[in-house]
C-alpha cells in the first residue's frame, strides 16, 4: 500500500525535526539538566523513528534495535543522574 507510506512519512519527518532539535540543545544547553533531557528526547524520538521505520519497510528487526536504542537511551539517562548526585 504506497499510501500507506506516505502516511508514515509524515510523522517520520517530525520525528526527524524534534531530534534534530534536541541534538542542538545538547551542544549549546548551558546546564547538565539540558543536556540530559536532550539526550533523552534524542533516545525518545530514535525509538519512534526506528519504530515507523520498522513499519513502513517492513523490517522487524528493527523493531529490536529501537528496544535496544531505549535500553541505551534509559542507562544513559541514569547514569547522568548518578554523575549528578556524586558532584554534590
Amino acid at each position: 500500500m504506497p499510501g500507506s507510506h506516505t502516511l508514515l512519512l509524515i510523522p517520520a519527518l517530525i520525528l526527524l525535526l524534534t531530534m534534530v532539535t534536541g541534538l542542538l540543545r545538547a551542544l549549546m544547553g548551558p546546564s547538565l539538566q539540558d543536556r540530559m533531557l536532550s539526550v533523552l528526547l534524542l533516545g525518545t524520538g530514535g525509538v519512534g523513528l526506528l519504530l515507523l521505520l520498522a513499519f513502513a519497510l517492513a523490517q522487524p528487526a528493527l523493531i529490536d534495535v529501537a528496544l535496544v536504542l531505549a535500553l541505551l537511551a534509559a542507562m544513559t539517562a541514569a547514569a547522568l543522574t548518578r554523575r549528578e548526585t556524586s558532584d554534590d
